[in-house]
């Protein structure tokens, strides 16, 4: 691995490709002296060739709909064309590699900008540089697939099955500042609900240990894992976040290609190991109240289960509305990169409150999820605007 690390592209770096159990993984960096143009990660799904080739298909066969069947059959009222559907799709694939490549080109070049010091990324085993080892790579590979699949039939569900949840340009006509707040309102009502998802994750045994875990083997994350999870950790996330949220505050065409590019770059940014303004999403976000940067997530990752804080997805405010907020390493960072809210007295160790019970952690997902229900059938189960 040594020689494979002085490769200009990184996919050689950390490939998820499952090799030969012969391969050997050894701690080292490229030569920071690399120029930043020279550090990339893997343009391909999972670095693999073959599930590449599966989601280039799947996507390949939403246009070969569009070229060959009617577009009376497959439009579906009040939502997006099916043709900007399949270009919605496709644009969040590409903006997800093309951002991950730019993070872990800012991580190997900019070592500087760092979450966590290059020493926590000694290996003292046969484990990658995100500190997952053989067993856990191939497993990981595996569930990158199932979670390619299951989100491709999610989002094929949400748009024959719900009208309205994808669209149309022309279903509402709302002025900025309507546009604006209900963007707000949509990103909190997601992260209220994504933020009781990974709590219930963290203190349900079950969830723990068959679903959630699989994320957290990676302690020193980069941008690649954001999405590496066990798939039903995916398909909930994506249910709970995106699903209800714009069932409960929904958002126009324009805002709701600019919420999904946006959760994209947060998502991937806060498992990128640098906290810093190359981190473009967290820095448009700083003057939300108690607004988080990646240092914090990733303090999250290397507490691995015991470091139940900073579970928030968006903002940061549920973590200081339920006293889970925990500034990390922010005082070993560069001036100017920990946040204002970084300089309040410091949270000691956390110790567990009724919040913390199975059944208190579930209930808030299962409330939002019971009234994005009630609202879509109120609303003969589609999506409104206004």
């Amino acid at each position: 691995l040594a020689q494979a690390l002085k490769c200009p592209f990184l996919h050689l770096v950390c490939s998820m490709t499952v090799q030969s159990k012969e391969q050997v993984y050894g701690h080292a960096y490229p030569d920071d002296a690399l120029g930043f143009r020279s550090h990339f990660s893997s343009l391909l799904f999972s670095g693999s060739w073959g599930l590449t080739a599966l989601e280039a298909a799947s996507l390949a066969s939403l246009f070969g709909a569009v070229a060959l069947v009617p577009k009376e059959k497959l439009d579906v009222g009040g939502s997006m064309p099916f043709q900007e559907f399949a270009r919605f799709l496709l644009t969040k694939a590409v903006v997800t590699r093309v951002y991950n490549s730019y993070l872990e080109a800012v991580f190997f070049a900019f070592p500087k900008y760092r979450t966590q010091p290059s020493r926590e990324h000694a290996l003292q085993q046969k484990k990658d540089l995100c500190g997952r080892d053989m067993e856990q790579l191939t497993s990981i590979h595996r569930h990158d697939g199932f979670t390619m699949m299951s989100q491709f039939g999610l989002n094929l569900a949400l748009y024959f099955g719900v009208p309205g949840f994808f669209p149309a340009s022309s279903a509402s006509n709302q002025p900025m500042h309507e546009k604006i707040l209900r963007l707000l309102g949509n990103h909190y009502v997601m992260s209220f609900g994504m933020y009781w998802m990974h709590r219930a994750l963290h203190v349900v045994p079950i969830m723990w240990e068959k679903i959630h875990s699989f994320h957290h083997w990676a302690r020193h994350p980069l941008s690649r894992n954001t999405y590496q999870d066990h798939w039903l950790d995916n398909f909930c996330n994506a249910i709970v976040g995106h699903g209800f949220a714009q069932v409960l505050v929904p958002l126009d065409n324009s805002t709701f290609w600019f919420s999904h590019v946006f959760r994209i770059f947060e998502s991937l940014e806060k498992h990128s190991g640098v906290s810093c303004g190359f981190n473009l999403a967290h820095t448009m976000q700083r003057w939300l109240p108690f607004a988080q940067m990646p240092h914090h997530h990733d303090w999250h990752h290397e507490g691995h289960k015991g470091c139940n804080y900073t579970f928030s997805s968006l903002g940061g405010v549920w973590d200081c509305v339920f006293g889970t907020r925990k500034a990390g390493r922010a005082a070993d960072l560069l001036e100017g990169n920990a946040t204002r809210w970084d300089k309040q007295p410091a949270m000691g160790r956390r110790g567990k409150t009724v919040l913390d019970n199975a059944f208190v952690a579930t209930a808030p997902v299962v409330a939002v999820g019971i009234a994005a229900g009630l609202k879509l059938q109120r609303d003969g189960f589609r999506v409104l605007q206004g």
